[in-house]
């Protein structure tokens, strides 16, 4: 629901943005905290006036003036949350979905009523993303290539080109500038979950759309699912009408802890990244630590692959919790061969560097020492059964096949 930042006349700060978007109003209704509504539908006495209404959505896609209508057309509580999460990446508009998948999903939906149904995409992408697009799930197809080849790899039915920095487990980084530029006049879409607004806001640098899995650091607490894209009005409008028509819509209940949730993201992220920092550099000078790989921006993810049996180190440890996901205010480790990358076939797994062998780790906003301690530990059991290959440990995965291209895939893995 539009004008909730009315009272907004200067720039603000990230940190204000947090606490204040999306809430310019309550003060003027004698309101503290944000209000949840539940509602699904909304009385009107006035058929004419809800016609006339509904024909402008159905044109534009423009949200609704005046009272809400319908749940799955719009939620007050939902859009001061995608209010908010637009004033952070500085975009114009964001749609927020019932899951980081759904909100892709509505993305290549528009661009393929368009007639847009190509992508260019650069590995790695989180494990569900390259599926959808490998299998061709949507109708897509897809040409994987790397930042060089982008512009090569455009053709006149390209819709999109989909990038993922840091990327998701590798932690790679691209230059998002130079990527866009390479683009011309495709969208660039951007999954910016791992960084967050608080350390990139890749508008800034050309993407036209940036994508959240809002699951992780924007609601931070591993207790809500939701996906939300930030982009312009124009874009903005065709996801809304996406999102009417296939019913991927978010729970008021989740827009409202995503509310809470960016309220003390800029102060979750900068704790979490300065002990993932630390964390990174003591993993970098254990010689039982092949590699490391930690972002030059920064940020609470650490990637890094062991030279014992990664199975032992997620068996072993304590108080880092052994589970898919990220950006909670507890500190998760998952094996992505083994879970998150899983659905993506091995050799382009390896290709893009997800090695058998890697480990991806999101800090959370415990003290540095429990959680080397416990690391520690971990390593040591793991070093112990050196001798045992991560390779021969790995589970044989089912396959599809994508009847765009005839290649295959594994048929299904789970987490992000």
């Amino acid at each position: 629901m539009p004008g909730y930042d009315e009272a907004r006349i200067a720039p603000r700060a990230l940190a204000t943005e947090a606490v204040h978007a999306g809430r310019d109003d309550l003060a003027r209704q004698g309101l503290h905290a944000p209000p949840i509504d539940l509602s699904t539908t909304y009385p009107s006495y006035d058929s004419r006036g809800e016609a006339a209404r509904i024909d402008a959505f159905a044109t534009t896609g423009a949200e609704p003036d005046g009272p809400p209508v319908y749940g799955r057309l719009g939620n007050p509580t939902v859009a001061r949350f995608e209010t908010a999460l637009a004033r952070l990446e500085g975009t114009e508009a964001a749609v927020a979905f019932a899951s980081g998948m759904a909100a892709l999903s509505a993305v290549l939906l528009v661009r393929a009523s368009m007639g847009l149904r190509h992508v260019v995409a650069v590995r790695p992408l989180y494990g569900c993303s390259d599926h959808l697009l490998t299998a061709g799930l949507l109708g897509s197809e897809v040409t994987w290539t790397d930042p060089a080849g982008i512009e090569e790899a455009l053709r006149p039915d390209t819709g999109l080109v989909m990038v993922e920095s840091p990327a998701n487990p590798t932690l790679a980084e691209l230059d998002l500038r130079a990527v866009a530029h390479a683009c011309g006049s495709v969208p660039l879409l951007a999954d910016n979950t791992f960084a967050t607004p608080v350390l990139q806001r890749p508008a800034e640098q050309g993407a036209r759309l940036v994508l959240h899995s809002a699951t992780k650091y924007l609601g931070g607490h591993g207790d809500v699912m939701a996906g939300v894209v930030a982009c312009d009005e124009e874009f903005a409008g065709r996801l809304r009408q996406v999102r009417f028509a296939t019913g991927g819509v978010l729970h008021p209940l989740a827009g409202y802890l995503l509310l809470r949730g960016l309220s003390t993201l800029p102060v979750r992220v900068r704790a979490a990244s300065a002990t993932a920092a630390e964390l990174a550099g003591r993993l970098a000078a254990d010689p039982r630590v092949a590699r490391v790989h930690y972002p030059r921006i920064g940020g609470a993810m650490i990637a890094f692959e062991v030279d014992g049996d990664p199975h032992e180190v997620i068996a072993g440890v304590d108080l880092i919790t052994p589970a898919v996901s990220l950006g909670s205010v507890d500190t998760l480790i998952q094996h992505p061969a083994s879970i998150s990358h899983r659905i993506v076939d091995a050799d382009d797994r390896r290709g893009a560097g997800v090695s058998d062998r890697l480990l991806r780790m999101s800090v959370g906003l415990e003290d540095v020492e429990d959680l080397w301690a416990d690391l520690d530990a971990a390593l040591e059991r793991a070093g112990r059964g050196a001798g045992n290959s991560a390779t021969g440990l790995s589970v044989p995965a089912a396959t599809v096949r994508n009847p765009a291209t005839g290649r295959t895939a594994p048929a299904a893995t789970v987490g992000h």
